[in-house]
Parts: C-alpha cells; sequence; structure tokens
C-alpha cells in the first residue's frame, strides 16, 4: 500500500469542505454522477473510433446503492475507468489554473462555496461534505490491474491493488451522521431527477422494499420481510433530441445545472434544431455569472462536441470562438463522422457551417434580449443589464477578432456616457446616434481605466459647454479595440421603397478620442491667433522647463476651468496603453510614452508666469502643471516626492 499526501492546494480545499457549513451539501451527488457520465462518454467514443476498444462489451449504465445500518452510498459506473496514475492525477493533484482563487472564495464566503464547487472543477472532493472517507476501485479499459484510492480527507491518501471484474470506477462513501441522510431512496431520487434526469445513461438505484402479508402497507397488515429492488431512475433522453414543444423551462433548466455544475438558473437558453444540406442539434446556455476561468488563457470551453449522440469532445476550443467562451452547450452532428479527431476539427468545412450558423444565431439571439429590454418590462431590462454586466467585454473582445460579425456585435456592446448618470445606465453607438446634435459628424469617446476619474476629466469641459455627449470607456480593452473599430455604421434595414431592390439603408460616423491630440480642432472653436500670439512666451517657458518630460506643449482649446491636461499624439499609444504594454512585458522593451501638455492661457496659473523670469519658479509650475494633468487622468507619477517639493515651494 502506498501513502501519498495531498498536493497543498488540495489539502487547504479539503480542509474548508470539512470545517465548513455548506448550503447545498447535495450537489455532491450531481458531482459523482456527472463524473460517471464523463468516464461513460468518454468510452462510448472509444468503443466507435479504437480498434483496441471495440472488443469491449460495453452497455454504459450508472448504478446507486446505499446500507443505511453501514452508513455507507455507492456510485459505481462501467466507463473508461483509472490506473493508478491516472488516481494520483485526478484524486491528488488539481492541475487546472484558477484553483487558488477557488479556495480564496471559498475561505472568504463559507456560506456560499458549495454554489462554486462544482464551477471550478473539483466537483470530486464535494463528496467529503457528506463523508469522513472515501473509497474509489476503478479499473482502466483494456487493462487487467484494478487500483484502490481512499482517503479520510486530511493529510493525504493511499493507493493499493484492487479486484474489479471489468472496467470502470465505484465511489464508496462512509458517510458522516448528518451525510446519512442521503442514504435512503427518497433522498437519491429526488437529487438525481432535479440535478441528472437528463444524463445520457440509465441510472439505476437498487434499495430493499419492505412487503407486507396483505401485500399492503398499513395498519391491517403486518412485515413479512424485504426484497431487494433495481430501478431506473432518470429519463436519459438527450434533451437536445426532443421537441421544443414537449420540454419545459424546468427541463432545460435541470439539463443545465448538470451541464455547466451550476447551482444557478441559466440566464438564457437557445435550442436548434437544423435540417437540410446539414443536420444538427445545438442547445445553448448563457450563465447568470462569468465563468470564473473566462480570463485564464488555458480557459475550460464550455460546448461539447456530439456526433449522433455519440460524445466526442467537451476540450476543444474551436467549437465557438473565444469571445463567446462564456456559452454553455451542446452541439450534436448527423454528418460528422464518429472518428474524427482534433486535427480534423480544426479544419472540418462541416463544423465550421455549424459553428458559423451558431454564431450568428447566438447574435440575433443577444440583440433579441436588447430589443425587448428597450421596449419591455422590468424583468427584461433586468435580464440585459445582468447580460451586459457579466458579458460586455468579450462581445468588446468580437468587434476586434471576428470581422465577420462585426456590425452585428457593434450594436450589441454598451459603454457609459456623460449623457447617462449612474453605475447601471449602459449607452450604446445607436443611443449615442439617436441623441446627437444635427451638426455632429463624429462619435466622441474618452479612455482611461476609472469611469469617475474620467468623468471629471478636464479633457470633458469643452464638451460639457457645447452639450455634446462622449462615451466613457473605462475598460482597458476599450484601448485596443476603439481604435481598431475606427467608426461605427448603423444599417436601418431593408428599404420598403419602390426601386431600390431591397438594399439596405447604411450611415457610417467616425469615432473620435478627445484625448488624443487635434480633437478639440473639431469643436468648433475658431483659432484664436492673438490670444496665440499673447501665450507663445508662456508656452516657450514651460516648454523649456519641461524639456523631454513632454513631446509638445500647445494652447488648448478645449480647456474652460482647468489649468492642464495631457493628450496624446495621433500616432502614439494612448497613456493608458502604453501603461498596459508595460504589464504585458514579456521581455519586450516599450519605451517611454511622452504626452503633449495643454494649457489654459487664460488660467490664472499659466497667465501669471507672463511676467516671471525666475527659471526655478517656472519650473516648479511647470512640473506641477503637468504632474497634476497625469494625476487627472490617473497616472502614478514616477517622482511623487519632486511632485511634493515644488508644490510646497509654490504654497510657501
Amino acid at each position: 500500500m502506498a501513502q501519498h499526501q495531498f498536493q497543498t492546494e488540495v489539502s487547504r480545499l479539503l480542509h474548508l469542505i470539512i470545517h465548513s457549513l455548506y448550503s447545498n451539501r447535495e450537489i455532491f451527488l450531481r458531482e459523482l454522477v456527472s463524473n460517471a457520465s464523463d468516464a461513460l462518454d468518454k468510452l462510448k467514443y472509444l468503443t466507435v473510433a479504437d480498434d483496441v476498444y471495440k472488443s469491449i462489451n460495453f452497455e454504459p449504465r450508472i448504478d446507486i446503492s446505499f446500507n443505511k445500518d453501514a452508513k455507507t452510498l455507492t456510485i459505481s459506473d462501467n466507463g473508461i475507468g483509472m490506473n493508478e496514475a491516472d488516481l494520483i492525477d485526478s484524486l491528488g493533484t488539481i492541475a487546472r489554473s484558477g484553483t487558488k482563487a477557488f479556495v480564496e472564495k471559498l475561505a472568504a464566503d463559507a456560506r456560499k462555496d458549495s454554489n462554486l464547487i462544482g464551477q471550478f472543477g473539483v466537483g470530486f472532493y464535494s463528496a467529503f461534505m457528506v463523508a469522513d472517507k472515501i473509497e474509489v476501485t476503478s479499473r482502466k479499459a483494456a487493462e487487467e490491474t484494478a487500483w484502490k484510492w481512499s482517503s479520510d480527507g486530511k493529510e493525504g491518501f493511499e493507493i493499493e491493488s484492487a479486484v474489479r471484474d471489468s472496467q470502470g470506477t465505484t465511489v464508496l462513501l462512509h458517510l458522516t451522521d448528518e451525510g446519512t441522510e442521503y442514504a435512503n431512496r427518497w433522498s437519491i431520487e429526488d437529487i438525481i431527477k432535479r440535478y441528472s434526469n437528463h444524463v445520457a445513461f440509465p441510472i439505476y438505484l437498487t434499495y430493499d422494499e419492505k412487503e407486507w402479508d396483505d401485500g399492503n402497507q398499513g395498519s391491517s397488515g403486518s412485515e413479512k420481510g424485504s426484497k431487494t429492488k433495481t430501478d431506473r431512475i432518470n429519463s436519459g433522453t438527450a434533451i437536445w433530441r426532443r421537441s421544443k414543444t414537449e420540454l419545459k423551462d424546468e427541463d432545460y433548466n435541470e439539463f443545465y445545472k448538470q451541464l455547466g455544475h451550476d447551482t444557478d438558473e441559466p440566464l438564457h437558453y437557445i435550442h436548434t434544431k437544423a435540417e437540410g444540406t446539414l443536420e444538427y442539434s445545438t442547445i445553448f446556455y448563457i450563465p447568470k455569472k462569468a465563468p470564473f476561468d473566462m480570463y485564464n488563457v488555458d480557459y475550460k470551453p464550455g460546448v461539447k462536441l456530439y456526433v449522433k449522440r455519440v460524445f466526442i469532445t467537451d476540450d476543444d476550443k474551436e467549437l465557438m470562438p473565444t469571445w463567446l467562451r462564456f456559452v454553455r452547450g451542446v452541439i450534436d452532428s448527423e454528418d460528422l463522422p464518429l472518428n474524427v479527431s482534433r486535427e480534423i476539427l480544426q479544419q472540418n468545412k462541416i463544423l465550421l457551417n455549424i459553428k458559423n450558423a451558431s454564431v450568428k444565431k447566438l447574435l440575433s439571439e443577444f440583440k433579441a434580449m436588447a430589443d425587448n429590454a428597450a421596449a419591455g418590462s422590468d424583468e427584461a431590462k433586468q435580464k440585459w443589464t445582468d447580460f451586459i454586466s457579466q458579458f460586455n467585454r468579450p462581445l468588446k473582445e468580437g468587434l476586434y477578432q471576428d470581422f465577420a460579425n462585426r456590425d452585428a456585435i457593434q450594436d450589441l456592446v454598451r459603454f457609459k456616457s456623460t449623457a447617462v448618470e449612474g453605475s447601471s445606465g449602459w449607452t450604446s453607438f445607436a443611443d449615442y446616434v439617436s441623441r446627437m446634435k444635427s451638426d455632429q459628424k463624429h462619435i466622441y469617446y474618452i479612455t482611461g481605466g476609472d469611469e469617475k476619474t474620467l468623468r471629471s476629466s478636464p479633457l470633458l469641459e469643452a464638451y460639457r459647454a457645447k452639450e455634446i455627449e462622449v462615451l466613457i470607456m473605462d475598460d482597458e480593452i476599450d484601448d485596443i479595440v476603439i481604435p481598431s473599430l475606427h467608426s461605427y455604421r448603423q444599417t436601418k434595414g431593408l428599404l420598403e421603397t419602390p426601386g431600390t431592390d431591397g438594399k439596405s439603408e447604411s450611415q457610417t460616423w467616425e469615432l473620435k478620442a478627445v484625448n488624443r491630440a487635434g480633437a478639440d480642432e473639431e469643436l468648433g472653436e475658431k483659432k484664436d491667433n492673438a490670444a496665440e500670439k499673447e501665450a507663445k512666451p508662456v508656452i516657450e517657458k514651460l516648454k523649456k522647463a519641461l524639456g523631454d518630460r513632454v513631446k509638445d506643449v500647445k494652447l488648448s482649446r478645449r480647456l474652460h476651468d482647468s489649468p492642464s491636461c495631457i493628450v496624446a499624439d495621433e500616432n502614439d499609444p494612448s497613456i493608458q496603453m502604453a501603461q498596459m504594454m508595460k504589464a504585458m512585458g514579456g521581455g519586450m522593451e516599450v519605451p517611454d510614452i511622452k504626452p503633449i501638455l495643454e494649457v489654459n492661457g487664460d488660467h490664472p496659473i499659466v497667465a501669471g508666469l507672463k511676467d516671471v523670469d525666475d527659471e526655478t519658479r517656472i519650473a516648479d509650475v511647470a512640473g506641477v502643471l503637468l504632474d497634476q494633468a497625469l494625476l487627472v487622468e490617473g497616472v502614478k507619477l514616477k517622482d511623487p516626492a519632486d511632485f511634493v517639493k515644488r508644490l510646497n515651494r509654490l504654497l510657501s
């Protein structure tokens, strides 16, 4: 018998599971049944696609039994099984990134922890919520040796050779006193029907049924014994193959919870069955909350691929574009070959057509949600707000990545705006255009790292004065996406006017960043040559004092109240983009981006320099004007101490 220590993160996880209070302990059975279903899926595929496994006698099933007196619960399958190395890798370590974040969340809020277990891919360990010891006996398909893994969930686990008649895995739970409530027929049936009813394989429950001398239980009869019975307790029909007319919301919600390892109901679902040139069925879900690993490079894909109801893969990122990685669901094709490989999948035209059609279907559903919110009930509005708050950022990624669907995506993304106050107020490009002044030619926006800072930016003063709306883009991805978008094209739909041949009417507006040099030229402010001539000596003093800290110093036409602001040259990345490039690093040298300082010639601080010749005072004023402009834009100063010294000298 070999002794093994748990990986550090597993030990912390188990400690929290065993010593915390849980709001929904029953999900342990859903997780174990889901693992068994995955094992059956994998072997079913191999018996079709791999000659090594074709000779295996395979009648897929999951069996559950319990012994109330011994306080045990058993879940068994005849799926792919595990060997010694698999048991160590699967049950002794957690190889997926994000585990540390999960453990931290678990520790931070024990009342919500059980809702996170399946989402973080550590569902097996949830069994320690109800058991003080677990034994796993498994034999891998096409191998002769079986192995038993056992642990009390404390410091480590033991592995030894074992005996099992056929391939598969048996999980034996030694229940705690609190866990014995699940060692009965009615609890197990209820949990399976709520969480695992749509598992594609039969789930059988073995139990003892009492017999009565008159055939009926009641006051007139007496118990004469019991007999062992085995009943199937799930429907086992692939929900995506069933007609939408025979399904209810409850059916879709139950399947989602089993598929997505989620205790919440989905925000939205889409069920499609295509017939014709291509035959396939899809069912897609939008979660209420973003997956925990949505921004990880090694995120877990959420869509499973089946061919003729045979599971093929749930680990292929080619099934959905990256920007739709939050979608959960199933694709089942009638036209793909069963032995299709991952390499073939990446270049398969059938799958590409299904993928493209699915993306367009999802986009049309997102648009319907937005339209319903605009003209519908408070519930529809809240649903759309929830969707945008969770998935607005990946939609923006779609603008950058998915050129073919860019027009549809740009109608879905949302931004904050100077015309809409409040943290929940979202504005679309179409909303902005509908509020534009009649003589306005561009859509104006400002990028940066913080909404509050951007709303108070001096760069907006002239736009406020002229009542011109500016979009607030406080997501770091905006600095990448919006410049690549360049413009917004609004398509009004098919014209009904005779003679137009059904063409769509569209209009395009260029997107203009207000924190770029030259943006103020479009505000309609006439160039004041006299003012520029008068301010020229001050500008020259500031340029000399600042030296190579700035690219240029200019008289501003956009400032009304503030003394200074910074803008980026048209050909340079923004300050925020430069900071993001440095943070990404990767060994690449990122040169310092020098801003352009714009000053308000009418402001007393700037105007007061006209008759000043003291170079130290000019240098102090110039440094403070630049540093405060940087601070207002949320930029961290390189030398805060120098800024304080200059400010103190000026104050004294």
